[in-house]
């Protein structure tokens, strides 16, 4: 793991071991300084795999080969015999619990040990959470706009910025609260659910019903197989004489492809609507397999669609929907879940909400691995101290100050439970206590100080990493992802909201 590093980081590695100064006690923040999406926080997210990255830290054989050809010849060989023997066995690592709500200039993690070891862990360590806290980020807001009872299904595996962007845009999806990836791989890995049907190159390959081989569904509750295909095409007459749409309009091919689907998968029978013509097609062809279905005992799990106005079809399906269902009385019909796809945004979201719809699911790819609105956190690792004495950096550009020395970090809660402040304080001034009165200093007001009473004060840091072991139980991804939304639903709406937001005193 430790050749994932910057070429510099190792020629600052070589100038500390020269100077005598590569054992010398350092730390490290890793923070950003905006909130993402113009919003007010980030999901923390990659603590996991950065402690991975922590225990699998050391310079093989051929690494070190390798940086021999890379760097002058004039280096000394005897740093190259000491990178070989390096590894993170006396780094510590505090850090805000992955999942948490965090807030800018915050540290998600702090990292302790030699100078040398600390400034090589930078890009590793930056690598492995800028993006994992991003598309965690862009997850909750999809999930926000949402509501909690929306199925949310990642599907950015074609356009992820190759195959490990895709992984962890499964990964951290997950955590910032979809419910499922089409992505199997990631569902191997992390066991995420998957899902997927059909898409319309399957209904665009068939031509007619002969093409439909087997035809053959033998009802759920046993008995002689039935011919699926001439059930539902007596089905079809039915359907299009309710819904008043000639049969001929039906496309055959797409009733091929949806009678082929029932009999491969009778049990998880779903329909991509909109290959043609929702309405004169997809739905009447739909509806006459899934009622051919129910008639054998087995009942379609919904529909898709992938184009056109997708808040009012949905309405208009589901009156469909619910017309079938009393007329054939099949009470279930008209409760069949309604997904939809095609380059959804935040933006689609709020104008569902905003028209109205009958949508149960919604699958998401390109806005939400790609993170367009925002392409970066912008996550930075700057040291605090050294040798024992606070690092600061000053600069002409205000915001790049860090602030300097190794910290304890609490947030504040009001009487109604919601945080209203997160508190930075130096490691060795005494904890703050609920009802204590503080005087702080608000990050961007430091001329004026500000009393402040919380109800509630939660220490935030905590020490994973020690001895070179995790030290610390990690959760699972879904405890993970469950203390996400319980982590955002804990800020006031004021914060919450995606636009505009509140800004979060720090």
């Amino acid at each position: 793991m430790a050749p994932l590093a910057d070429l510099y980081q190792v020629s600052m590695a070589y100038g500390h071991w020269r100077a005598g100064r590569h054992r010398a006690p350092a730390a490290a923040e890793l923070f950003f300084r905006r909130p993402p999406f113009r919003g007010s926080f980030a999901l923390g997210a990659g603590l996991a795999e950065g402690l991975r990255g922590l225990r699998a830290f050391r310079f093989s054989a051929a690494d070190v080969a390798y940086l021999r050809s890379v760097l002058p010849s004039t280096t000394d060989d005897a740093f190259f015999d000491y990178l070989a023997t390096l590894d993170a066995s006396e780094v510590t690592v505090t850090a805000i619990p992955e999942g948490s709500v965090v807030f800018p200039r915050v540290p998600f993690l702090q990292v302790k040990g030699p100078l040398l070891v600390v400034q090589l862990l930078e890009t590793t360590l930056l690598c492995l959470v800028n993006y994992a806290s991003l598309v965690a980020t862009n997850a909750a807001r999809f999930r926000l706009l949402a509501g909690p009872d929306m199925k949310l299904m990642e599907m950015g595996l074609r356009r992820a910025q190759g195959p490990d962007g895709a992984l962890s845009a499964s990964k951290y999806s997950y955590i910032g609260g979809f419910d499922c990836t089409s992505n199997i791989l990631a569902g191997k890995l992390y066991g995420i659910p998957v899902r997927g049907t059909i898409a319309h190159s399957f209904v665009m390959s068939f031509s007619c019903l002969e093409e439909v081989q087997p035809r053959d569904l033998p009802p759920r509750a046993g008995g002689d197989p039935v011919d699926l295909a001439d059930l539902a095409v007596s089905w079809l007459q039915r359907v299009c004489d309710l819904l008043q749409t000639p049969p001929g309009k039906a496309n055959q091919g797409e009733l091929a492809a949806f009678v082929s689907y029932a009999v491969t998968f009778p049990c998880d029978f779903q329909g991509l609507l909109d290959t043609y013509c929702v309405r004169r097609s997809g739905l009447p062809n739909f509806c006459a397999v899934a009622l051919a279905l129910h008639q054998l005992g087995y009942q379609a799990i919904g529909v898709r669609l992938d184009s056109g106005d997708l808040a009012q079809q949905s309405k208009e399906i589901r009156e469909v929907f619910r017309a079938c269902g009393a007329h054939f009385q099949v009470p279930w019909f008209g409760t069949i879940p309604i997904a939809v796809s095609n380059d959804i945004s935040e933006q689609s979201l709020e104008e569902f909400r905003r028209k109205g719809s009958e949508i149960d699911m919604i699958g998401i790819g390109t806005n939400l691995v790609t993170c367009p609105l925002q392409p970066s956190l912008g996550c930075v690792y700057k040291l605090v101290e050294v040798n024992g004495s606070p690092c600061l950096k000053l600069t002409e550009d205000e915001e790049k100050m860090t602030i300097p020395g190794m910290k304890a970090i609490y947030r504040l809660y009001d009487a109604a439970g919601h945080p209203f402040m997160d508190l930075m304080a130096l490691e060795e001034e005494p904890s703050p206590s609920a009802g204590q009165e503080l005087g702080i200093h608000v990050l961007g007001q430091l001329g004026e100080t500000t009393k402040v009473i919380p109800s509630t004060v939660e220490p935030l840091h905590r020490t994973y990493f020690r001895d070179g072991q995790v030290c610390e139980p990690l959760p699972s991804l879904p405890e993970v992802r469950t203390h996400a939304q319980v982590s955002l639903n804990l800020l006031s709406p004021a914060h919450r909201r995606l636009h505009e937001p509140k800004p979060y005193p720090v």
